[in-house]
């Protein structure tokens, strides 16, 4: 009884193993034809970049920040909080194509630039200075 046991076992176990090998051959195969046809999935958010600033003078530290999440596409967003002394603003701002719908900030346009090209994560605003 044990040995039967045993051997359905080993056996269930083997079929597992296949039919995750074969699962893992599948995405190799999907990835390795998606990167050399130089697709990838355009719709993924792949860029981001973090621009950090002080927003009102009251308010140092660079608490304020927008932050730029795009696809390959150039589409998504800009998520830009303005923080002060007794309360935080949270703006959201879609991105077509690298450019805003909306009118950006200059500090949201640097977080899609560098987004764009590949620059973020964390970005210093040009008007800040160096982090």
């Amino acid at each position: 009884m044990g040995l039967v046991a045993g051997v359905s076992g080993v056996l269930i176990g083997h079929l597992a193993l296949r039919q995750a090998r074969a699962a893992v051959e599948d995405c190799q195969r999907m990835l390795a034809r998606q990167t050399s046809e130089g697709m990838g999935d355009l719709k993924a958010i792949r860029d981001v970049a973090v621009c950090r600033y002080d927003a009102l003078s009251e308010m140092t530290g660079r608490l304020s920040f927008s932050v730029a999440m795009i696809n390959g596409l150039g589409d998504g967003i800009v998520l830009t909080s303005i923080n002060g002394r007794s309360e935080t603003r949270t703006y959201v701002r879609p991105v077509v194509g690298g450019k805003g719908q909306q009118p950006l900030s200059p500090e949201e346009e640097e977080a899609v630039r560098a987004a764009r090209l590949g620059i973020g994560p964390l970005i210093a605003s040009r008007a800040s200075g160096p982090l």
